[in-house]
């Protein structure tokens, strides 16, 4: 009987620590993501010349198409 007692109390222990962990990581995943937009610039580039990169919308310079936003 103390065998199947001291079995449910590590199965316990596991249990609480995995969510425990689990929970602690998805928080700072998600500080990471909301970071990682915050200090990416938008960039526009022409859809016919994919050199042309410009951190503004605009045309492009090479055939007059707007840019759009790259992906």
């Amino acid at each position: 009987m103390k065998t199947i007692k001291n079995s449910m109390l590590i199965i316990a222990f596991t249990m609480l620590s995995v969510l425990i962990f689990n929970s602690c990581g998805s928080s700072s995943t998600k500080e990471k993501q909301s970071t990682e937009k915050e200090v990416t610039e938008v960039q526009y580039t022409c859809p016919m010349h994919s050199e042309v990169v410009s951190d503004k919308p605009g045309n492009c310079p090479k055939c007059g198409m707007a840019l759009v936003e790259k992906k």
